[in-house]
């Protein structure tokens, strides 16, 4: 059965938009542009848009030289990158929490983050890291203050972390023990853009 959960994402300075609507194997079922769905497979393209590769619930494709992963249920987002040397933007919508959560790599391995400006470092747990192949047992142990107190951890640097086009590399990374539902998506990974917020929208911008 196709999920009906919509993921939406704004892949070029034209505001083009592609919806993954489902899962179909190995193809993906793509509404692109409000048009009616379309069933593409690795390599395959439509109005502009590539699949690169398709997974159990995203799909990685590629306009104007841009790469995004959808996933079903993501929030929307935009991403844009300015020819000619501009800098390179995302702009992420928050759910119905307020809270902006959306897909990415790290060292090339799909995960969820959630912003979280609060957060020193990413951050995520060992269970998410084993998934990931992210090797943290030989990382600096650390202790690291939690809400239900202090807690031994793995602090690691992160060959990757990508989300829409912009990736970062070396990124200082924490690995707990305790179970997490997203990644956090901390200040090691954003201090390296400027951010502004306007009621539901979030814009990061490289420095």
């Amino acid at each position: 059965m196709v999920a009906a959960s919509l993921a939406f994402a704004a892949l070029s300075a034209s505001a083009q938009q592609a919806a993954l609507v489902g899962v179909l194997g190995s193809k993906a079922l793509l509404v692109i542009d409000g048009t009616s769905p379309r069933t593409l497979g690795p390599g395959d393209s439509a109005s502009g848009i590539k699949v690169i590769s398709v997974g159990g619930d995203n799909v990685v494709i590629e306009s104007a030289g841009t790469r995004l992963t959808l996933r079903l249920g993501d929030t929307p987002v935009h991403v844009s990158a300015n020819g000619g040397g501009g800098k390179q933007r995302l702009v992420l919508r928050a759910d119905s929490r307020g809270h902006f959560v959306n897909s990415g790599l790290i060292n090339g391995k799909v995960m969820q983050y959630m912003v979280d400006t609060g957060a020193t470092l990413v951050a995520f747990s060992q269970s998410e890291a084993l998934r990931m192949g992210v090797k943290f047992q030989d990382g600096q142990q650390v202790m690291i203050g939690t809400g239900n107190g202090s807690v031994a951890a793995h602090r690691i640097k992160l060959d990757s972390v990508r989300t829409g086009d912009i990736e970062l590399r070396n990124v200082d990374a924490v690995v707990l023990p305790q179970p997490m539902p997203y990644v956090l998506l901390g200040n090691s990974f954003l201090n390296a853009f400027q951010m502004s917020r306007t009621n539901d929208e979030m814009v990061l911008e490289r420095k």
